[in-house]
């Protein structure tokens, strides 16, 4: 067993024009003053990093870890979400998933796609240059519109579409792969690996490839009424990364997990903040120090009613308190008769 390292951040929802969130040495010295020991940079905010320039050089990329450092804090990830959500999608989704794009390829569905994939591409070398083992990133979804099964769907198109899916994405993998970093899939409804089937789905068509895993994130599986518990029993070889964030699901009889179309206060479904949702984190991080997680425990903060700053404050003390620091002896080693295969034999009546 070991101890699962944290607390740390993702940064995506915190990075902001205004000090102390507009810069990398500034937003680090935020976070560790919360108690944060890492954070997890967003690979699009240039107020953060600059892609090309850490997929280039190792220099720059100590002189980042050297910033973190100052703070006492270090680098858990890199992510590509709003990249990689860009590598498929549907038409449907075209004019509004745009604005994730650089200006340049904007209103060019198949530029898009190609700065999407080399951002990824990029993403691999950074990874590596920071030293870094697991990269945090979305499917994109050619399917999604087509999740109800009405009208009924033609025979076939679930098939290609995930067929599509895994051509585009089998040389990031491999360049992952060939960086020696683990491209980590968050479960999220809206892309097309948004359950355990469609993960199984997608890894059946990269021909299980060694670097194809998961963001495990149990907010988005609670949501969907998944068994958020059982599914890190099913999928414990993938598990790569881990996203603490919570929620709470609250049906009624006017709405469920769709929930009406409704603005997220208002939601069946919603984000909290750590502790004011229904996961049971002690039964997560408990199974996390037994079945040796060898990752970080990662605030994403999302929450539809308390203010970023706060949940940002009380996250870092959830997660430190949540962490099991785990033992290196048996609580009954007192009691302890020793080793003696003689004395084993003789009782077992071997003798």
């Amino acid at each position: 067993m070991q101890t699962i390292k944290g607390p740390a951040i993702f940064l995506a929802q915190f990075a902001g024009d205004d000090a102390p969130f507009n810069s990398l040495d500034s937003i680090a010295a935020w976070a560790a003053g919360l108690g944060y020991k890492g954070v997890q940079i967003p690979s699009w905010d240039a107020r953060l990093i600059d892609l090309k320039r850490a997929a280039e050089s190792r220099t720059y990329c100590d002189e980042i870890k050297g910033t973190l450092a100052e703070h006492g804090v270090a680098l858990t990830e890199l992510s590509t979400h709003l990249q990689g959500q860009l590598v498929a999608v549907h038409p449907a989704y075209d004019e509004v998933f745009d604005g994730f794009a650089a200006p340049e390829v904007r209103g060019n569905p198949k530029a898009r796609q190609a700065w999407a994939v080399e951002q990824l591409m990029l993403a691999a070398r950074a990874s590596q240059n920071l030293g870094l083992t697991d990269h945090g990133t979305f499917s994109g979804s050619l399917a999604w519109p087509f999740l109800y099964p009405w009208p009924q769907r033609p025979a076939g198109l679930i098939d290609s579409a995930f067929d599509e899916l895994a051509k585009r994405w089998r040389p990031i993998l491999d360049a992952f792969d060939e960086a020696g970093v683990n491209l980590c899939y968050e479960i999220h409804p809206g892309e097309d690996l948004h359950d355990g089937i469609t993960f199984e789905m997608f890894l059946e068509r990269v021909g299980h490839h060694p670097r194809c895993h998961i963001l495990y994130d149990p907010s988005h599986l609670i949501l969907q009424q998944l068994d958020y518990l059982g599914f890190l029993d099913v999928y414990r070889d993938h598990i790569q990364m881990f996203h603490v964030k919570d929620a709470e699901f609250n049906p009624s009889p006017k709405q469920g997990v769709y929930s009406g179309y409704q603005s997220w206060t208002e939601r069946a479904g919603r984000f909290r903040s750590l502790g004011d949702g229904q996961i049971d984190f002690k039964s997560m991080f408990s199974w996390m120090a037994a079945n040796d997680y060898h990752g970080w425990a990662v605030l994403e903060w999302e929450c539809c009613l308390k203010h970023p700053e706060v949940g940002a404050r009380e996250g870092a003390a959830f997660i430190r308190d949540h962490i099991i620091q785990v033992t290196e002896r048996a609580f009954d080693d007192f009691a302890d008769a020793g080793v003696d295969e003689a004395t084993n034999r003789r009782l077992l009546g071997l003798d």
